[in-house]
């Protein structure tokens, strides 16, 4: 079964764009990433998946249930972390985790104190008193304590010192090992990169690209650093040229003979060839 198919779904918030004719499907016990800058329609797409906000067109299905006519019983099974999380003033974060728990009617004391003491959150501390990153972990809890079959999470890490991301992305891959289903929405491509199986990249509300992590990694783009000077005007395929202390650097699609040639003609005293990393080419796909 799918974990989550989107047919033509779109949102408009009167004649603003949410999102448009998104198509999509992830499968059970994937870790997949949803990859986009601010304003691109991530957090849209995840609301209207959740029945949080109406579908202006299209359907949509997760875990199998539709999301206007049966939104009751995929949060029950879901995990969602928003990109900020709110609270009740004046409540204690284990008070919240209880809410939280008995909300799905149930107990999910053991699960909680499991992860709290992973992510080093004080339970006795009232939430007006924590810093953005003690917020986020409190919902981080919220979201994973009922150990739900779909976790959606937008923009999940901001907020977290490189230690709780760490701690944070383990306890994603134990429970995706375990079957859970992982929907990672992020502009922060290293984490794509390192912890999902597929994505698909979202540009002005619209699907643009959606394939494995290492298929839209492959590029017959190179990283091309050279020290030395050489004269690359007229060199076809040149583009997002840099410069600095000596070294020139630029991605290069062109003939490889063709840059030979020029380099060899020039005074280059070093050169490097690599393949871009994932936040090269996700530029480039927003170029395109």
């Amino acid at each position: 079964m799918e974990a989550i198919r989107i047919e033509n779904l779109s949102k408009y918030y009167g004649k603003a764009r949410g999102i448009e004719q998104i198509n999509l499907s992830v499968a059970e016990g994937e870790f997949f990433g949803f990859i986009g800058p601010n304003g691109a329609g991530k957090s849209t797409t995840i609301r209207t998946l959740l029945g949080l906000v109406s579908p202006t067109g299209g359907h949509a299905a997760v875990l199998g249930f539709d999301i206007v006519k049966e939104k009751e019983k995929i949060l029950a099974r879901t995990g969602y972390l928003p990109s900020e999380a709110m609270f009740h003033s004046g409540m204690r974060v284990r008070d919240v985790l209880k809410l939280s728990a008995d909300l799905r009617k149930k107990d999910c004391r053991d699960v909680a104190a499991g992860l709290c003491e992973r992510l080093q959150l004080d339970t006795g501390r009232k939430v007006d008193e924590l810093s953005f990153g003690n917020r986020k972990k409190v919902a981080i809890v919220c979201a994973l304590q009922h150990e739900p079959q779909l976790l959606i999470l937008d923009e999940p890490t901001s907020g977290l010192d490189p230690l709780m991301q760490k701690a944070f992305f383990e306890i994603l891959r134990e429970r995706n090992k375990k079957g859970a289903t992982v929907f990672l929405s992020s502009h922060i491509l290293s984490e794509i990169q390192r912890n999902c199986n597929r994505a698909a990249i979202i540009r002005a509300g619209r699907i643009i690209a959606c394939d494995s992590v290492e298929a839209l990694s492959q590029t017959n783009a190179r990283r091309v650093n050279i020290h030395g000077c050489a004269e690359l005007e007229g060199l076809a395929g040149i583009r997002d040229r840099k410069e600095a202390e000596g070294v020139v650097s630029f991605l290069y699609n062109g003939e490889m003979k063709a840059l030979l040639q020029v380099l060899a003609a020039g005074d280059v005293t070093d050169l490097s060839v690599s393949e871009p990393d994932l936040e090269e080419i996700f530029m480039h796909f927003y170029e395109k």
